[in-house]
């Protein structure tokens, strides 16, 4: 049941990823908005995931604001790997293909191998103590 609620996750997190990321685009289209759209999507993908992931799949419970701030900080930190597939995909999907859309696939693409990737380490060394339902 973990691994489908995951997925799910995962899924929703990209879509709201890439829709922050068009709208970025929407917004500004001018010198590096690439890179912006990205950190923009990045950032809100994140802090969805970190949520979801919290209660629904390693059923952690803050014991203060410093220790879900703590946990946060980690959680984020475990991303900064799996963040660079990510983008190394995207970016070389963009260069590499001459069609506006394929940055997007390539984001979903490298996100999909980064969220296995992050599943484990967050798994091994952010929610290490806690207890899985």
């Amino acid at each position: 049941m973990i691994a489908i609620r995951y997925t799910l996750f995962a899924i929703i997190s990209t879509i709201v990823n890439l829709l922050f990321q068009y709208l970025s685009f929407l917004a500004y289209g001018g010198f590096l908005s690439l890179y912006i759209a990205m950190f923009i999507g990045t950032l809100a993908g994140l802090i969805l995931k970190y949520i979801l992931d919290k209660k629904y799949i390693f059923f952690h419970t803050p014991n203060s604001k410093k220790d879900d701030s703590k946990k946060f900080v980690l959680y984020s930190l475990m991303g900064v790997f799996t963040t660079s597939i990510f983008w190394g995909f995207e970016i070389g999907f963009d260069y590499i293909f001459e069609n506006a859309n394929a940055k997007y696939f390539g984001a979903v693409l490298g996100l999909s191998i980064g969220y296995v990737i992050k599943y484990f380490l967050d798994k091994k060394f952010v929610f290490i103590d806690t207890k899985k339902g």
